[in-house]
């Protein structure tokens, strides 16, 4: 099963694969670095991830971090340091030897190319995720199974440092990188990191081949990937479910549910284009109520309407088999709910999500008003949690049948609250 996010990333989808992890043997990490950031809250304990993938906290699961990954070494021991501080251990960690690692160079370079932007900054989270897909691309990364090999290290190194000096000097930086002392600190993580380092691909074939459930979690949303997202406002890396085969290496025919995760209303962080973006004292209440902040920048994120353009541009991406609808919550005590169902450009009814940003600037959304629903208490979440889909309030179900019908994807879940036990299942038949 394959986890991904249909909008523009900070869906839910921490929760999400926490929840489905129970029904895993196995949870796969596949792309993207520590721009991420996920949310689990368990009972009164919130998790805040960026490296290691949601299944961590099940201890009785194997949590993977697959080689479409880029690492940042010490930030993932600060965020294992912070587990076991907290009584969670990382014991059940693997780390594919193919991951590629973040180095000091690429967060520099990071600032440095944003900066040359000016007017035209894509708004990067600044820690050097995108240097480090460039590297990998261009045949210059260092992988983890490297970072492990103190040899193999100080030779790359040795190449790698003077280049990256040159570059940062030609993007007008005045930083540099301290080969020799760069080489000491990232001994340091190898060694510390290199009991979880293995071919993590084997590790997942043997699961599958055994008959194992195996999770496949994705970090940013399908409108961020690379290749299909609002570009080049967007990440480096492809985010949507096709990839999960081979950012965890396993075979595409493993794939066989894929569940698309997205808000009741639509958010996204930093630049680029945003059709259904709201202003105003609406825009605030639902950032307040629905607590958008970034889990890993802290930056405020932006909202607006659920957006079906959208969700029905990355049906066809990923082949959603369920939604996960999640901060239905977050809507309740609204008199209207609006639903983005078409855009009109120069009249024209435009149905399919256009890659030409020239062309989506244009683009005039156009609503659908739905009646909005109570907010639930403590009192009626217990009840709905009990007595199933038939016990929500009827705009409530309305709403979710609404985007069934537009989307052409049958609800899986529902998020009402922001803790592990408040989802509805609505699956026929567990995994």
């Amino acid at each position: 099963m394959v986890v991904v996010g249909s909008q523009w990333g900070d869906e839910g989808k921490g929760k999400i694969v926490d929840y489905l992890a129970e029904e895993a043997h196995v949870v796969v990490r596949f792309q993207g670095g520590n721009n991420a950031g996920h949310s689990v809250k368990v009972g009164e304990e919130l998790y805040k991830l960026h490296h290691l993938p949601s299944g961590i906290l099940r201890s009785d699961k194997l949590a993977i971090i697959g080689n479409g990954v880029v690492i940042d070494p010490g930030v993932l021991l600060e965020e294992i340091d912070g587990l076991a501080k907290r009584g969670k251990s990382a014991s059940n960690l693997r780390i594919s030897d193919r991951a590629h690692v973040i180095m000091p160079y690429h967060r520099l370079l990071d600032g440095a190319e944003e900066q040359l932007r000016k007017g035209g900054r894509v708004g990067t989270t600044g820690r050097g995720i995108g240097p480090a897909y460039s590297d990998k691309a261009a045949r210059l990364g260092i992988r983890m199974g490297e970072l492990v090999d103190e040899d193999l290290l100080a030779e790359k190194l040795s190449f790698l440092v003077p280049l990256k000096n040159k570059m940062l000097h030609v993007f007008g930086s005045e930083a540099t990188v301290d080969e020799e002392k760069t080489l000491e600190e990232f001994r340091q993580y190898g060694r510390a990191l290199k009991p979880l380092v293995t071919d993590t691909g084997a590790i997942v074939d043997e699961a599958l081949s055994k008959g194992n459930r195996v999770l496949f979690e994705g970090a940013q949303g399908t409108m961020l990937d690379i290749d299909h997202g609002t570009y080049p406002f967007v990440t480096s890396s492809t985010t949507v479910s096709c990839n999960a085969a081979s950012g965890a290496g396993a075979s595409p025919s493993a794939l066989d549910e894929v569940i698309g995760v997205t808000k009741a209303y639509t958010t996204r962080v930093g630049e680029g284009p945003f059709p259904t973006e709201l202003s105003g004292d609406l825009q605030e209440c639902i950032a307040e109520k629905g607590g958008e902040f970034g889990t890993t920048t802290g930056r405020s994120r932006r909202c607006g309407w659920l957006d079906m353009v959208v969700l029905r541009y990355a049906h066809t991406l990923n082949g959603f088999t369920g939604l996960a609808m999640t901060k239905l919550d977050v809507l309740g005590g609204l008199d209207e709910v609006k639903v983005c169902t078409h855009y009109e450009i120069d009249g024209k009814k435009l149905t399919r999500f256009p890659s030409d940003l020239r062309i989506l600037d244009k683009c005039v959304p156009v609503y659908e008003s739905l009646e909005g629903w109570e907010d639930l208490d403590s009192a009626r979440l217990e009840s709905v949690l009990k007595g199933g889909f038939d016990s929500l309030p009827q705009n409530l179900r309305n709403y979710v049948r609404f985007v069934e019908k537009e989307s052409g994807v049958r609800a899986a879940l529902l998020g009402l609250g922001r803790r592990r036990n408040e989802l509805l299942d609505l699956r026929k038949k567990r995994w």
